[in-house]
This record gives C-alpha cells, sequence and structure tokens, in this order.
C-alpha cells in the first residue's frame, strides 16, 4: 500500500525555495561540509536517502559517484528526474524498505535532515546496515537536538549581561511534535517531526550494528543584523550550532 507524505504537498514550494536560494543552510552549509566529510571519488556508489528532489544527488553525481537515489514522495522524485543529471538513478521508496538496494552493494549512505521526520528508525538503521558494504559509512545530518528541539527552545535576551543565550525547556524527553511546513503562510501544510536526545541516537544506533566514527557541529552562515546587539548575537550564532552531522560505521 502506497504510503502518503505531507513533504508531496509542498514539493513545488520546496524545489523553488532549494534551487532560487543561493543562501540556503542546504547549499551554503550542508552541502560543503558534506562534500568535504564524504571525501567521494568515482568509484563509490552513494545512496541518498529520503533525496527529496534531489538537491544533494545531482552535486554528487557531477563529482563522479553512482548514485542511487529514493523518496517516498513521488511528486518530489518527479521534480528531482526533471533535473536530469547523468549518474542518479530514483526510485520512489519509503526509507524503511530500500528492498531496490541490494545487500551490500553501496559505498555511502546519505540522510539528510530527515531521519529526525521518521517514526520507523530502527527499520531505517536496518535497511541500512543491510545495504551497506563492509566498510561503509552512513552519513546523516540532524537539526542539531541539544539546542534546536521544535517549540521547546528559542533564543533569549539577558539585558543585564547584554548576551544572547539559547534556551531548552526541554531535551530528554521524545516528542512527536506538528510543524508548519511553510510558517506565515495561510493554511500552511504541517508535517510531523520527532525529537529525540543524543543518547536515544546512540543507543539505536548500537542496536543496529552502528558505531559513532566522526561527529563536527555546524553553525549558520548568515551572520545577524548589524546593530548594537551584533557582536552578542554573532558571539551566539558561533557558539550554539544548527546541525549535527554524524559518520556512522559499522562494527
Amino acid at each position: 500500500m502506497k504510503k502518503s507524505t505531507s513533504w508531496g504537498k509542498v514539493a513545488s514550494w520546496y524545489d523553488s525555495m532549494l534551487e532560487k536560494d543561493d543562501d540556503s543552510f542546504q547549499s551554503r552549509v550542508i552541502l560543503p561540509n558534506l562534500m568535504r566529510s564524504m571525501n567521494l571519488d568515482k568509484n563509490q556508489v552513494v545512496l541518498d536517502l529520503a533525496c527529496g528532489q534531489g538537491f544533494f544527488s545531482r552535486v554528487m553525481a557531477k563529482s563522479g559517484a553512482k548514485v542511487i537515489a529514493s523518496d517516498i514522495s513521488s511528486e518530489l522524485i518527479s521534480l528531482a528526474k526533471k533535473h536530469a543529471t547523468p549518474g542518479v538513478e530514483y526510485y520512489v521508496s519509503p526509507a524503511d524498505n530500500i528492498q531496490f538496494c541490494a545487500d551490500k552493494s553501496v559505498d555511502s549512505i546519505l540522510v539528510v535532515l530527515a531521519l529526525q521526520n521518521i517514526q520507523n528508525v530502527d527499520e531505517v538503521l536496518k535497511e541500512c546496515a543491510r545495504a551497506l558494504k563492509e566498510k561503509g559509512s552512513l552519513f546523516l545530518v540532524l537539526n542539531h537536538p541539544a539546542f534546536r528541539a521544535p517549540k521547546v527552545s528559542s533564543w533569549g535576551w539577558d539585558e543585564k549581561e547584554w548576551a544572547q543565550y539559547r534556551r531548552m525547556d526541554e531535551y530528554l524527553s521524545e516528542s512527536k511534535i506538528e510543524i508548519d511546513m511553510n510558517p506565515g503562510k495561510r493554511n500552511s501544510e504541517k508535517t510531523i517531526s520527532f525529537h529525540r536526545s543524543l543518547q536515544w541516537y546512540f543507543k539505536m544506533f548500537r542496536k543496529n550494528g552502528f558505531g559513532v566514527a566522526k561527529c563536527e557541529e555546524w553553525i549558520s552562515h548568515r551572520e545577524p543584523t548589524k546593530g548594537p546587539r551584533f557582536a552578542a548575537e554573532d558571539k551566539a550564532r558561533k557558539e550554539f550550532p544548527l546541525f549535527l552531522f554524524l559518520e556512522c560505521k559499522l562494527f
């Protein structure tokens, strides 16, 4: 039975945002750091899992890697195919059922800003472990769970100390949160995000045979508006990362 996803309903908006915004976090922060960390070569087979409209798949293919890409949204995959980059095979498939990938057939698996939107993480990791070659790597990018929990984290300003701080009202508790996909737009489509702590993820990795080989924390590239608070806000930008990057390997 076909699984539905709210992302299909905003596929065109999402595609336009990524393709036309040269200042996006995807293009300015995530992509260059991924290409540095993954160090792709022409002999590698890469699976871009929950690939969306293929933004990262196309760049990896242009680097010479053979790329397989999948997403649960048929609308997003249709848009990905329209961008037509040689070297990418696209599939419509949920991340927890990638039967188009044979056992031990891929060198690297990439999951960008998607694991946090997937309920069945256990099965996703089982599938990744099955499809990866013995010395392969699973590369993950998440909104940093220690600083970016939907609806329970925020910026605050301390007038006395003249400092910006990051407030977290919850962290260890798991939560399932409804999110506006296009805030400010009337009748905005909703999606679900799951907040999980670092220990939750690490236990899930271990359960499925993965250990964390590398960890990086990536900050926003966007400087705050010039003004009296600029120095304090810029310091906070550099101290509290937006994204968590993990490279996991099978043990």
